[in-house]
């Protein structure tokens, strides 16, 4: 072979690895590949030139006068999946962003307030928000134009993000400085707005209640319970605010509300009937056909309402759900150290289709008829599939995407008499051949391929689940959740608080090195500086304390209260708004973006004003400190103007000014912990609805006692009569004859 011809093959070789390198290794104009965000890491082989938010992106904005495009989401988040694959992977979309515009992704779940900013900028421009959201930016970081799903071409009547990437860069080019002009008012619109909230002071008592129920009560589904038409989202703040005003009041319109709203969530296909745990949101009014994503916070709202709704009727099915919810925490979303996960995916590989590489929705959770009956047997998959709706064809006739075809969503079509009466057996037979089913299928479905699981550990998320598992553990006198929480509370203290006492919002763990295989102490801190990051936010602290607290009423441990002390000393002293009273989103000390959001409205997650107001009153009540009582008052003072326009939209700042308003019931225990006596003094607190109430244990140990007695000095009086464990019950700041009788500390808490 002459030597031309050995030249041009070795050329064509080495050039042949060369573009195989570069395919492996993905664009490396992306920079997303070091991040830590399971969002953004989905998005780090795209053909965008993706940039994390930060300063890099912004001078290269600056650097080349380009607008930037801003991309929120989160990795559980189906339309966020769609968006990529139809638009981010599109070489020519693609070219069209890296051509025109700086491109950045952010994960909300790690930037809340990125996200709040830009969502207000949004709903102001366009009257609707949600993700993914879609936001262009001046170079300075102002929004002009934004959205939420756009589809790569022109279609259903709206512009296609091809479309609109072309207008942009047209508009940006030939009228830039109108463009600028546009988003320097919009920002001071915001900012405008902002401050325009702070108004007079609004008196917050009874009436507010009324009016909220009343408000709440005329947007009620009394067939299929939950609030407005679908979709439907679970809103366990409150159901919690209804059970507490039914409490108030005694209108079994309220505690109806709540029956009916728990009962069709826990019979419908919203809830996981194999696994336990809720979906997001139902698509239709009757809690069927769900969007299958599971978060979190829902977990740990929506078990905190089946306990209190549990507690307020005393019947079992309500237990049940709450019982598992937590196993499928504990199960499925708790990492090795004990720490909780953020989500799991709607979307995952369906099992029978061999090869398939395209995600469908819910492909986890959906059963063919003919698929039970091959697991199952005939006979079982007979009551089976009566019992929870299945049919031959599949039960789902509304399917717009395509992604339920001959399947089946298990929801509780019948009830478990009916079931037996139906097959003419006896119920606690059925009962037990569909409980055997369930296990069997749980097992057999864990063998599927599983959607992704977000396992970034969030403070303030974890802040919710911990105190829903602390509360439960008392609730349902199960230590099992209490250790759970302690274990996750200690998590959060060990590695999510730095030195200095800064609480910071995000872990994750690197999979590729665990912790525990760190040769040496100093891996272990190199290990820990790299996945811990940004600092915490209000949410972090408040719903931390909060659940501090329930921790603390779980086991007794002085240690969650002093923690909790510190906590919110220190979100006021970061957080709070000198000059119009309430918390801001983001610390004194965080990153400066165009402007610094206050919340209070409820979303998935209650705000972290509302929240900030519990805990500080629990907290006050629990320790007569009079700073944290002021700061409630203030708290409550200044957003009253804006509750009091329409109060229902504020359910979780209702559940502290319930518990403002009173009556609120203090109960300290002194005693031997260990005694039988004072252990059924402990159950007897938390047996009843009782919301409004702080618990405390003032224990026999001199060590201990003193500690107590620093964070609460009134318990120094609280002694055990005559030896024995005694109860102090006060109410409405008068505290009645201590007793060292369980019958009479039943009558006292009643009372």
């Amino acid at each position: 072979m002459r030597f031309c011809d050995r030249f041009w093959q070795f050329l064509f070789f080495f050039t042949l690895l060369g573009v195989l390198a570069m395919t492996q290794s993905g664009n490396a104009d992306n920079r997303l590949a070091s991040e830590k965000s399971p969002y953004l890491l989905q998005h780090a082989d795209n053909p965008v030139n993706w940039y994390p938010w930060g300063k890099e992106a912004f001078d290269e904005a600056r650097t080349q006068n380009k607008p930037i495009f801003l991309s929120i989401g989160y990795s559980t988040c189906h339309w966020c999946h769609v968006m990529e694959e139809e638009s981010f992977t599109n070489p020519a979309i693609a070219a069209q962003l890296n051509d025109s515009f700086v491109s950045i992704k952010v994960d909300r779940e790690e930037r809340p307030d990125i996200d709040h900013v830009y969502m207000m900028a949004v709903q102001a421009m366009t009257g609707q928000g949600g993700w993914p959201l879609t936001v262009f930016l001046t170079p300075d970081l102002k929004p002009f134009y934004g959205g939420t799903y756009f589809p790569p071409e022109d279609r259903w009547g709206r512009p296609g993000f091809s479309t609109v990437l072309k207008s942009i860069r047209g508009e940006w080019e030939a009228n830039r400085q109108r463009i600028v002009t546009s988003s320097d008012q919009l920002a001071k619109a915001l900012q405008t707005e902002l401050g325009s909230r702070a108004q007079d002071v609004r008196p917050l008592d009874e009436l507010t209640l009324k009016t909220a129920y009343h408000q709440l009560g005329a947007r009620f589904d009394s067939t299929h319970g939950g609030f407005g038409s679908a979709p439907k989202f679970p809103q366990g703040h409150v159901l919690s605010f209804l059970l507490r005003y039914w409490r108030r009041t005694g209108a079994e319109d309220a505690l109806g509300m709540v029956r009916i709203t728990l009962d069709g969530m826990a019979k419908g296909g919203v809830y996981d009937h194999l696994g336990g745990g809720f979906h997001r949101y139902s698509t239709d009014e009757e809690w069927f056909v769900p969007h299958f994503e599971k978060m979190l916070y829902d977990q740990a709202i929506l078990a905190r309402a089946y306990l209190e709704a549990y507690q307020a009727t005393g019947e079992e099915r309500y237990a049940r759900v709450a019982r598992e919810i937590f196993e499928y925490i504990l199960r499925d979303m708790t990492g090795p150290e004990g720490a909780f996960y953020s989500a799991e995916d709607a979307d995952s590989l369906p099992p029978d289709a061999a090869g398939e590489t395209r995600k469908r929705e819910g492909a986890f959770y959906l059963w063919y008829a003919s698929e039970l009956e091959h697991i199952l047997g005939k006979e079982t998959a007979d009551v089976f599939n009566f019992h929870f709706g299945v049919r031959n064809e599949g039960n789902v006739a509304n399917d717009p995407q395509g992604e339920f075809g001959g399947k089946n969503i298990l929801f509780q079509a019948q009830t478990r008499d009916e079931t037996a009466k139906h097959f003419g057996r006896n119920s606690g037979e059925i009962g037990r051949l569909l409980d055997q089913a369930k296990v069997e299928l749980r097992e057999l479905r864990a063998k599927r391929p599983r959607p992704h699981l977000d396992d970034k550990v969030l403070t303030d998320w974890n802040g919710l689940m911990i105190s829903s598992l602390a509360f439960g553990s008392r609730v349902l006198d199960e230590p099992r959740y209490g250790e759970a929480a302690q274990r996750a509370a200690d998590f959060i203290l060990a590695k999510m608080k730095r030195e200095d006492g800064r609480l910071m919002h995000r872990y994750r763990a690197d999979r590729t090195v665990p912790s525990e295989q760190a040769p040496d102490r100093r891996l272990t801190k190199r290990y820990r500086d790299q996945d811990v990051s940004i600092p915490g936010f209000l949410e972090d602290y408040a719903f931390f304390a909060n659940g501090l607290m329930d921790v603390y009423e779980a086991t007794f441990d002085i240690r969650y209260l002093e923690e909790a002390r510190f906590l919110l000393k220190e979100m006021h002293r970061l957080f709070w708004d000198d000059a119009s009273g309430g918390f801001y989103l983001t610390g004194s000390d965080a990153e400066s973006l165009i402007l610094r959001a206050k919340d209070l409205q409820d979303g998935a997650i209650p705000s972290g004003n509302s929240v900030a107001a519990l805990a500080m009153i629990r907290l006050g009540r629990l320790t007569l400190d009079r700073d944290l009582e002021s700061w409630t008052a203030s708290t409550l003072d200044a957003f009253s103007a804006r509750i009091a326009e329409y109060p229902s939209a504020y359910a979780q700042m209702l559940n502290a000014i319930d518990f403002a308003v009173g009556p609120s019931t203090e109960v300290v225990i002194s005693g031997d912990p260990a005694a039988p006596e004072t252990q059924a003094m402990v159950r007897e607190a938390f047996r009843a609805f009782i919301p409004n109430k702080v618990v405390a244990l003032c224990p026999i140990d001199p060590n201990e006692r003193k500690r107590m007695e620093a964070l609460s000095p009134f318990v120094a009086k609280q002694v055990p009569m005559g030896g024995k464990p005694t109860a102090y019950v006060c109410q409405n700041y008068m505290c009645k004859l201590p007793t060292a009788d369980l019958e009479q500390m039943k009558r006292l808490l009643n009372a």
